[in-house]
C-alpha cells in the first residue's frame, strides 16, 4: 500500500494498487488472448503476447487516465498508476510475470 501525500491531507492508494497488482492478470494477458484468437493467430510469439498484454495495460492506463482527467489532485492517482504500470511493464518484457508466462503457454497449447 502506497500513500501520497498531497497538501493537507493523505491519499491511499490500496483499492488502486489491488487493481494494478492484478491487472495483468485479470484484464491484460485474457484480452491479449482474446485477442490473439479473434484475429486468427494460434502462435504468436512469445515476445507478441508479452507485448500485447502491455498494449492492454497501456489502455487501462489510457481509461484512468480520461476518467480521472477532471478530477482535482488526481495527478499523484494517475503519476502512481503510469509508475506502476511500467514497473509490471518491465517485468512482463523480462519473463518474470509467471501469470503471463503460463497464459501464453496455455494458448498455445489449447487456443
Amino acid at each position: 500500500m502506497d500513500i501520497q501525500r498531497h497538501g493537507e491531507f493523505v491519499v491511499d492508494f490500496f483499492e488502486m494498487d489491488r487493481v494494478l497488482d492484478e491487472l495483468a492478470r485479470t484484464f491484460a494477458a485474457p484480452s491479449a488472448t482474446t485477442w490473439f484468437k479473434v484475429t486468427g493467430n494460434k502462435s504468436p510469439t512469445r515476445d507478441e503476447y508479452r507485448l500485447k498484454v502491455i498494449e492492454f495495460m497501456n489502455l487501462f492506463e489510457d481509461a484512468l487516465s480520461a476518467g480521472f482527467h477532471d478530477c482535482p489532485n488526481s495527478k499523484d492517482l494517475l503519476d502512481y498508476a503510469k509508475k506502476r504500470i511500467k514497473e509490471f511493464a518491465d517485468e512482463i518484457l523480462s519473463g518474470k510475470n509467471k501469470d503471463v508466462e503460463k497464459r501464453y503457454k496455455y494458448y498455445l497449447d489449447h487456443g
